[in-house]
């Protein structure tokens, strides 16, 4: 009788012992799961926030946007999400970078320094060059669209503005005063 209850006690315990280490290794399991899968929602959102500030630069310097096939939402490789979240990233720095240099900067600095601040309301003519209205929907169409005239637009966003007028073949013509006295006519 000794031998038979130790021999269930024994099998109770092999038992309970196969139990919890099944739901032990069950939990992590899960865990890793739902870990896993948080992480590719951070890493697809890192990938859209890249994306569009890269958008935004190559809008405001009036450049092509680089393409998209949004991949990201079809596929759950952590490897490649990570690549392509560098590869927007690396894009988006790129972009930013390049918007911060416009070819004619210190011009436009020069054309400012005469004309109103970068957030002058004043009508008929707006922001640090003073453009007006028609020129701002002629040459900042998508600013002018999305944040209103040029006295809500950065001073950056103003210059590309400026310069996508003065590669069309406008020059420095449109502020002739300053111009002048910037000694760029």
């Amino acid at each position: 009788m000794k031998k038979l209850l130790s021999i269930t006690s024994a099998l109770a315990i092999i038992l309970t012992l196969a139990t919890t280490s099944t739901v032990n290794a069950a939990k992590p399991e899960k865990a890793r799961k739902l870990e896993n899968a948080k992480h590719i929602v951070n890493l697809r959102a890192g990938i859209d926030r890249h994306r569009e500030r890269a958008w935004y630069w190559q809008d405001v310097m009036f450049v092509r946007r680089h393409s998209t096939n949004y991949s990201e939402n079809k596929t759950k490789s952590v490897v490649y999400l990570r690549w392509l979240r560098k590869t927007w990233k690396a894009r988006h720095e790129i972009a930013k970078r390049k918007a911060s240099q416009p070819p004619h900067y210190n011009e436009w600095l020069c054309i400012h320094s005469k004309e109103g601040s970068w957030t002058d309301p004043g009508a008929p003519y707006y922001g640090g060059l003073q453009m007006d209205e028609s020129f701002q929907r002629s040459y900042g169409w998508r600013l002018y669209n999305k944040k209103g005239t040029a006295d809500n637009w950065t001073p950056l966003e103003q210059m590309w503005v400026a310069e996508r007028a003065f590669s069309s073949g406008r020059g420095f013509y449109p502020w002739p005063n300053t111009a002048r006295y910037c000694g760029l006519i």
